[in-house]
């Protein structure tokens, strides 16, 4: 069964750091770049980052540019979102996505043509 779970949400102050965590299972991740978006309330679904399959390309939007960092470790299936220098326009609910390519410069797709999405995790940033 493919499952792709999402951890390390929780509630953190402004100025903090949190780090989410995306773990496959039923599938490997490598050939998958994987995107992080994030859906506030009555606000539609906004990419923050990408990350190609092979780990040495990423982009980011400007709204969290210097302040997010996507790594991975393919051996162990897993993709991380790191978080800092939060804000309160960060509380969101954030979700991870793997498109699978093997194109090295692909960062990130379309939303509608990510193949798998994890289950999101929330993330409020208030003091």
């Amino acid at each position: 069964q493919v499952q792709f779970v999402e951890s390390g949400g929780g509630l953190v102050q402004p100025g903090g750091s949190l780090r989410l965590s995306c773990s496959a299972s039923g599938f490997a991740l490598d050939y998958y770049a994987i995107g992080w978006f994030r859906q506030a309330p009555g606000r539609e679904r906004e990419f923050v980052g990408g990350i190609s399959w092979s780990g040495d390309r990423s982009f980011y939007p400007e709204s969290v540019r210097g302040r997010f960092t996507i790594s991975r470790d393919n051996a162990k299936n897993t993709v991380y979102l790191q978080m800092n220098s939060l804000k309160p326009e960060d509380t969101a609910v954030y979700y991870c996505a793997a498109d699978r390519t093997t194109d090295p410069l692909v960062v990130a797709r379309p939303i509608f043509e990510y193949d798998y999405w994890g289950q999101g995790t929330q993330v409020t940033v208030s003091s």
